[in-house]
C-alpha cells in the first residue's frame, strides 16, 4: 500500500476494496420490487470476485490457478451486468454504477491478462 492506497498490482486488496464499493453501493440502491434481486445478485457476484481471486493465489498447480482466475474473469463480467441493469433501474445511483463498471472492466482485462500470459508459459 502506498500512502493508504493500494499499489495497482496488488489484486488481492483492489478486489477486496473492489467488494467493499460493492457493499456500500447496494445500501444506496433504493429498494423496490426491481431492484431487490439485482442488489443480492452484484453482492454476491461482486464480492466473490476477490473470495475467487484468493483462491486461485493459492492454487494448487497452474491448471487450478487458470480455473480459478477464469472464475474471477466471469464474476467480473456478470458483475458488470448487474451494474448495468442498477443503473437502469435506479437512475439516482447510474454514475456510481458506471464507476464501479469501469474497474470491474479493468479487473476484467487484468484477469484475461494474466490468464493469457499463463497458458503462454
Amino acid at each position: 500500500m502506498t500512502n493508504g492506497k493500494p499499489t495497482k498490482f496488488d489484486l488481492e486488496e483492489r478486489t477486496a476494496i473492489f467488494g467493499e464499493k460493492i457493499i456500500k453501493f447496494s445500501k444506496c440502491i433504493s429498494k423496490s420490487e426491481v431492484t431487490k434481486p439485482l442488489i443480492s445478485q452484484i453482492v454476491r457476484s461482486g464480492t466473490s470476485i476477490g473470495a475467487n481471486y484468493m483462491e486461485a493465489d493459492g492454487a494448487e498447480s497452474r491448471k487450478d490457478f487458470i480455473h480459478k482466475l477464469g472464475i474471477c474473469k466471469k464474476e467480473s463480467k456478470e458483475t458488470k451486468h448487474w451494474l448495468r441493469m442498477i443503473a437502469v433501474a435506479d437512475s439516482e445511483v447510474s454514475n456510481e454504477s458506471r464507476e464501479l463498471w469501469r474497474e470491474c472492466q479493468e479487473l476484467t482485462l487484468i484477469f484475461s491478462a494474466i490468464i493469457t500470459k499463463t497458458k503462454q508459459n
